[in-house]
């Protein structure tokens, strides 16, 4: 049975009149009777008594409920298809590196709910190789993982938007390190102790690793757990900015230069498999509030625009 079977069966049980029928449905009678036979003929029986007056047998009585269900399936499916073809309705699967899921992902991804609030988001943070198995495994549609991927699955990867962002020292105001008025690499090790190994690309800088191990007391520790020592006053460490950019904006902490040492960036790309088909509505639409994100807060990298 097919949907204009189901559609003149109601109609039908509505009107109580196959020519009533065929006047709201913008048919001819006899494409209405047609119809009607064929699904009598799929149910096995009668669905109607013909004569002066048309009614319901007990067969169509009993299937009536269900046709009427099943047409507004197929009405809310049909609609639900609709609205995804303009970003509306769907699903957006995103994966990003727990590093930029406050200052970066939030925000965007708080004005793509407010403007898509009937489409489902689903976001998983780790670390740069859980995304990328994410993304393989085809649990995420895009990622933001470190950039360039040096993996070797890295080739299976395109990159829709690139990320460069300051890797800042920061401590808490008060601390040491920060009543020097022009630290240099000499004091950052004798005073900034202890001194947090923070992995923000996927191997430890060389730098930052040698100058931890020349401080004596590195300390290892996932990002969320050196912040908060940071802000105890507990030790120091190198942060990608915008990961604490609202505590540096308030003053808990404070972005220390050091003489001597190079200016650090870490690069990430939000990325996609390459063929991975083309993005849906939504998903253009929260690449789109993505870029416009990275760009307010100053590290969208304009190389390369946006591959759709």
């Amino acid at each position: 049975m097919d949907r204009e079977q189901l559609a003149a069966f109601d109609q039908v049980a509505r009107e109580g009149s196959f020519t009533r029928a065929a006047i709201a449905l913008g048919l001819g009678q006899p494409a209405v009777s047609a119809r009607i036979r064929a699904l009598e003929e799929q149910v096995g029986g009668a669905l109607f008594t013909r004569g002066r007056r048309v009614a319901l047998t007990a067969l169509g009585e009993s299937l009536l409920p269900y046709a009427r269900r099943a047409l507004e399936v197929l009405a809310e499916g049909l609609e639900a298809s609709r609205l995804a073809q303009v970003g509306q309705r769907g699903r957006v699967r995103l994966g990003t590196l727990g590093s930029v899921a406050g200052g970066l992902v939030g925000p965007a991804l708080g004005a793509f709910v407010r403007a898509h609030p009937e489409v489902d988001c689903l976001v998983r943070a780790g670390d740069h190789e859980r995304i990328v198995g994410l993304l393989l495994d085809g649990l995420v549609d895009l990622g933001i993982v470190t950039w360039p991927c040096t993996d070797p699955v890295g080739a299976e990867l395109q990159d829709v938007l690139r990320f460069h962002e300051p890797v800042v020292l920061v401590a808490r105001p008060g601390h040491p390190i920060t009543t020097r008025p022009a630290l240099t690499a000499g004091e950052l090790v004798e005073l900034g102790r202890p001194m947090f190994r923070l992995r923000w690309w996927q191997a430890h800088h060389p730098l930052l690793t040698r100058l931890a191990e020349q401080a004596g007391t590195p300390v290892e520790l996932p990002m969320e757990t050196a912040r908060a020592l940071a802000l105890e006053g507990a030790g120091v460490g190198f942060f990608v900015r915008t990961y604490v950019a609202e505590d540096l904006a308030r003053g808990a902490l404070a972005e220390v230069a050091v003489r001597e040492l190079p200016r650090l960036h870490r690069d990430t790309a939000l990325v996609r498999r390459r063929r991975g088909g083309p993005l849906s509505p939504a998903a253009a639409a929260l690449v789109e509030l993505l870029r416009r994100q990275a760009a307010a807060l100053g590290v969208l990298e304009r190389r390369k625009r946006a591959a759709r």
